[in-house]
């Protein structure tokens, strides 16, 4: 893997956010025409409303199974962060910080952490320009 940086630090993994849900909008698309047709037809309505359902619940079980996952990465992000700024300055992060700046934060080296911080809530930096100010960047190879 190259060196991580803010032009490549971003993550897509395509069978996922491609493949899975593409796979999992076609079948939605298709049973709710269907459940249109049986409508108008007055034949077939609890079949396709039915199979409607099933395809909802696969579909809101992909989006939820993802928006759980990454609120449970962003706590353990703030809480590494938390952690790290304690040990840098003795004194938890500034509660000024929103999740997303602290996103952003998580990329700076030790070295430039702890201004950046108070940067970014002095000047209500967002996640985008924290990690164009980043210097010294702070792979993260192990995230999902």
């Amino acid at each position: 893997m190259s060196e991580q940086n803010f032009k490549n630090h971003a993550r897509l993994v395509p069978m996922f956010h491609y493949v899975a849900f593409t796979a999992a909008l076609f079948p939605l698309v298709i049973t709710a025409i269907h459940f249109i047709k049986a409508i108008g037809d007055g034949s077939g309505r609890l079949h396709a409303a039915a199979m409607l359902s099933l395809v909802m619940a696969v579909v809101l079980g992909l989006w939820y199974a993802r928006s759980f996952a990454l609120r449970a990465q962003d706590r353990g992000i703030r809480a590494e962060e938390n952690f790290r700024h304690f040990i840098a300055t003795g004194k938890p992060l500034d509660s000024r910080l929103t999740m997303r700046q602290i996103i952003g934060l998580r990329f700076a080296g030790d070295d430039e952490f702890v201004a950046l911080a108070k940067q970014a809530v002095d000047e209500n930096l967002s996640q985008k320009q924290i990690k164009m100010a980043v210097k010294n960047w702070k792979a993260d190879n192990d995230r999902a």
